[in-house]
C-alpha cells in the first residue's frame, strides 16, 4: 500500500504499508485525495513534535471499504469526509458539544499502520497521506457523491478550522469588522467564514501581493500588501480607523500575533490560529486589554465534525462556500516532495494528494 511517512529524518514516498482491518467501532477508508496542511509539514520540521514513525497526512476524503461491529452511519460504498476528532463522545466535554476538548481524543496516537514488521503511528488519528486508514467511526463523515473527492478532502482540515472559528468560536456578526493575517488555506476559509457570516469589512494582510486576487474572490473586501508598506497596522488603521471587531491570525508568527492584538477595537477579539514553535511566547500591552478585548485561542474551528462537515457540504452544493477554488494543484502521492515544496514556497493554496480515480 502506498504512502508517505515521516521517520525523524525525512518525509517520503513508501509502498509496502499495510493497515489493520477496522475493529468495533471503526472505519476503513479507501483515501481518495488528502489536502496538503501546513500541519503536516510542521511535524516534518519539528514545530508540531510528534512520535515517530508515523503516516503523515490528516485533511482527506475517500470511500468506505469496510465497517467495523456497532457502526450504523455508513456503510461500503460511501463517500466520506474525515475529521480529525477520534473524540470519545461520552466524556463531560463531548456532552457539552465540545468535541474538540475531549481528552481521549489529544495526544493519544494510535498505531493501525505495519511496515517491515515495524508498527507506525497515525497522525492526528488520521493518516489521509495513505491508500487506506483506519479511523473511529465519529470521524467519518457521509457526504453527497456528487461533491469532487479532491474538494471535499478540504473541509475536513482547513475548511473547519478557518470557518469554524469564524462561525463557532469568534461568532462574526452582520456587519462586524474583520481583519485576517495570512491568506493561505486557513487564511482563505477565515476570509470566507467572515463573507458567510455577513461582515461588512474583510481586510486580508498578506505579505505576498500575488494572493490579493485570492483572497479578494474568498471574501476580501480589502488587501493589505505587508511587503509594500513600511507598517501593517498603519495600513489596516487606514481602512479600519477604531480598529476591528475581529482579527484572526493565521500564520503562527508571534510577530503577527502583536499585530493582531494592536489591531483590535474595543471589546475586539483577537483569534490565534496559526501555530508557532510550541515553546514560543508572544507580548502585549497589558493596559490595551481593559476595553474589554480578547485573545482567544482556538482549537480545530471549535468544531463539531459531524454538524459542521455536513453544514459546509451544503453550503458548497448551493454556491456559497468555495471549495474547487481552493485547489491550487492535485499531485500523485509519489509526487509528495513536489507538494511539499510548492507549499512551503506559497506556490498553492491548497496542494491534494490524489489517490486513484473518484
Amino acid at each position: 500500500m502506498k504512502g508517505v511517512i515521516f521517520d525523524g529524518e525525512q518525509a517520503r514516498f513508501v509502498d509496502d504499508l499495510e493497515v489493520r482491518d477496522p475493529g468495533p467501532g471503526e472505519v476503513l477508508v479507501g483515501i481518495r485525495a488528502a489536502g496538503l496542511c501546513h500541519s503536516d509539514l510542521s511535524v516534518i520540521d519539528g514545530t508540531i513534535p510528534f512520535p515517530v514513525p508515523v503516516v503523515l497526512g490528516h485533511e482527506g476524503a475517500g470511500v468506505v471499504e469496510a465497517v467495523g461491529a456497532g457502526v450504523s452511519h455508513v456503510v461500503p460504498g460511501d463517500h466520506v469526509a474525515l475529521s480529525t476528532l477520534a473524540n470519545c463522545g461520552a466524556c463531560a466535554e463531548c456532552d457539552r458539544g465540545r468535541p474538540t476538548m475531549c481528552r481521549k481524543a489529544i495526544g493519544m496516537p494510535g498505531t493501525p499502520f505495519r511496515r517491515g514488521g515495524a508498527q507506525l503511528y497515525n497522525f492526528a488519528s488520521n493518516s489521509a497521506f495513505a491508500e487506506r486508514t483506519v479511523v473511529k467511526a465519529v470521524q467519518a463523515v457521509k457526504i453527497p457523491k456528487d461533491i469532487p473527492l479532491t474538494s471535499a478532502a478540504l473541509i475536513g482540515c482547513g475548511v473547519l478550522t478557518g470557518v469554524g472559528a469564524v462561525l463557532n468560536r469568534a461568532r462574526v456578526d452582520r456587519g462586524d469588522s474583520v481583519v485576517v493575517i495570512g491568506a493561505g488555506g486557513i487564511g482563505l476559509n477565515v476570509l470566507q467564514g467572515a463573507r458567510i457570516a455577513g461582515a461588512s469589512a474583510i481586510v486580508a494582510v498578506d505579505a505576498n501581493p500575488a494572493k490579493e486576487a485570492s483572497a479578494r474572490q474568498f471574501g476580501a473586501t480589502h488587501f493589505v500588501d505587508a511587503s509594500a508598506v513600511p507598517d501593517a497596522v498603519k495600513a489596516v488603521r487606514e481602512i479600519l480607523p477604531t480598529g476591528a471587531d475581529h482579527t484572526f491570525e493565521c500564520v503562527g508568527s508571534t510577530r503577527l500575533i502583536r499585530q493582531a492584538i494592536d489591531l483590535l477595537d474595543r471589546h475586539g477579539q483577537a483569534v490565534l490560529l496559526g501555530v508557532p514553535p510550541a515553546t514560543a511566547e508572544a507580548s502585549f500591552l497589558v493596559s490595551a486589554m481593559y476595553l474589554d478585548k480578547s485573545i482567544l485561542g482556538c482549537r480545530y474551528g471549535s468544531a463539531r465534525p459531524q454538524r459542521d462537515i455536513a453544514l459546509y457540504a451544503r453550503l458548497y452544493r448551493e454556491g456559497r462556500l468555495l471549495l474547487d477554488e481552493l485547489v491550487t494543484a492535485t499531485y500523485g502521492v509519489a509526487d509528495f516532495a513536489k507538494a511539499a515544496e510548492d507549499a512551503h514556497r506559497g506556490r498553492v493554496a491548497r496542494a491534494v494528494l490524489v489517490f486513484g480515480a473518484e
